[in-house]
């Protein structure tokens, strides 16, 4: 890993997006991948393990300083909810939920293994164009990131995601889970905007590694939205599902 990073931080709670966070759409404005993965490093460890992250979208996040504020709305032995707000100059750009389930050992239902990896890693407007793209290792399995349809992807961070901090599996499904929409786009990325208003993510066991896998479809409705619905494997097998609904029109 380099010295670069998606965030320096500054303070408790105060980071600075570098240009590594930009997104495909604005390069003024970030991924939504290094703020969600944001968002669980403000979170922290606990004793009980995240099951379920979503992620609301209030306007595009700039590259900018953001806040990041953090509060416990149930807490429990067993299930706890916690709340978070990312916020730049004073306005609150994306507000998240999330709950946490204490561990205990129960018989696991058997899933299948992962996807192979590709050796190579892809080259194309997704590793080249922009911040986020090109901080990031793909590796197509099936599908294009230049060809509309489903796509099964690999990918991990190139770079940290906060300087000085090693990102936790945890963080690097996160970093990833929010690209479901851009590997499967379904509309000529030129003449429609289908930028997601959401991302919500559900797990059943805490992912290991470094590489996420994402086998994603999407889908659009006659009416000006879509569906994006992703299955999300680790180097072990299927850790769980992100979906993100999405906003759809011309450009």
């Amino acid at each position: 890993m380099s010295s670069e990073a998606f965030y320096t931080p500054l303070a408790p709670g105060r980071y600075l997006a570098t240009e590594h966070a930009q997104g495909p759409w604005d390069p003024s404005m970030q991924h939504l991948g290094p703020v969600t993965a944001l968002i669980v490093h403000e979170l922290g460890d606990s004793e009980l393990e995240l099951s379920r992250l979503v992620v609301e979208i209030f306007a595009p996040v700039p590259v900018a300083e953001l806040e990041v504020a953090t509060s416990v709305v149930r807490d429990g032995k067993r299930v706890q909810c916690l709340e978070a707000t990312v916020s730049s100059g004073g306005r609150p750009y994306v507000r998240a939920t999330a709950w946490r389930i204490r561990t205990e050992q129960t018989p696991a239902t058997p899933v299948g293994g992962p996807p192979p990896m590709p050796e190579t890693s892809a080259s194309s407007w997704l590793t080249t164009s922009f911040g986020y793209g090109r901080a990031m290792d793909w590796r197509f399995v099936s599908g294009s990131a230049v060809e509309p349809g489903p796509a099964t992807a690999w990918g991990r961070a190139r770079i940290p995601l906060v300087k000085g901090f090693e990102p936790t599996p945890l963080e690097r499904l996160a970093l990833f889970a929010d690209s479901g929409n851009g590997i499967s786009f379904a509309l000529d990325f030129d003449s429609y905007l289908f930028a997601n208003i959401d991302l919500t993510i559900s797990l059943f066991r805490m992912p290991v590694g470094e590489w996420i896998c994402m086998d994603s479809a999407t889908v659009i409705g006659p009416t000006g939205r879509g569906l994006t619905r992703t299955t999300l494997s680790d180097s072990l097998g299927e850790v769980g599902t992100a979906t993100q609904t999405l906003f759809v029109g011309p450009r």
